[in-house]
């Protein structure tokens, strides 16, 4: 008796709320609830396309890994259906995806499944919406790592899938005419190693 008015009250909460993928849910819910097509609890997670410094090895990856932020799971790489220009801009030498897509190089970076609190945390750090714009960008997966679903749901090398980016279409006109990456390494043969912010005046 007891776990069905638990049910009765998840799903209460649940539809007094309608369904909006950039706001998180009063709920969480662990597991799928029984006779519901409810779209909130099966949306616990969204991917996120990194291609700056917030990948392995870079500058800010710590906070990919720091819980207090949220859940950033990784899951594999991949790299951009579209030519877009990725550029390093600015005085502390900051990655930048310009939104301009048919320019530029197919860009490599990894794939995370984020929970709501990382995505809010990220839309924060990346200054979206006024440096930064999360928008949906189609990829090609590279390389698979996560292992944790079962085998006939786990995207293929080469498969397309869709997941948010950090892109700016806010960027300075000169910035069209630096040089284009493929793929960002702060340390790369550019010599434009990024600052980070408690570095910078």
């Amino acid at each position: 008796m007891g776990g069905n008015l638990l049910w009765h009250l998840l799903l209460a909460i649940c539809s007094m709320y309608p369904f909006n993928a950039c706001k998180p849910c009063p709920v969480w819910c662990f597991v799928e609830l029984p006779g519901t097509s409810c779209q909130r609890c099966k949306s616990r997670m969204a991917r996120v396309f990194v291609y700056g410094t917030l990948k392995k090895g870079q500058p800010n990856y710590q906070h990919m890994l720091n819980g207090t932020h949220g859940i950033a799971k990784f899951q594999g790489r991949g790299r951009t259906v579209e030519k877009y220009p990725l550029v390093i801009a600015g005085k502390y030498n900051i990655p930048f995806l310009l939104n301009i897509p048919g320019t530029g190089h197919h860009v490599t970076g990894e794939i995370y499944s984020v929970d709501d609190q990382m995505l809010q945390f990220l839309d924060e750090f990346e200054g979206c919406p006024d440096m930064y714009q999360r928008t949906p960008v189609r990829l090609e997966v590279v390389e698979w790592e996560d292992k944790s679903s079962a085998p006939e749901e786990r995207p293929a090398v080469n498969s397309i899938m869709e997941c948010f980016v950090y892109s700016t279409t806010t960027y300075q006109p000169a910035w069209i005419n630096l040089p284009y990456y493929d793929n960002y390494d702060s340390l790369g043969n550019h010599g434009l190693h990024y600052v980070l912010r408690e570095s910078r005046d």
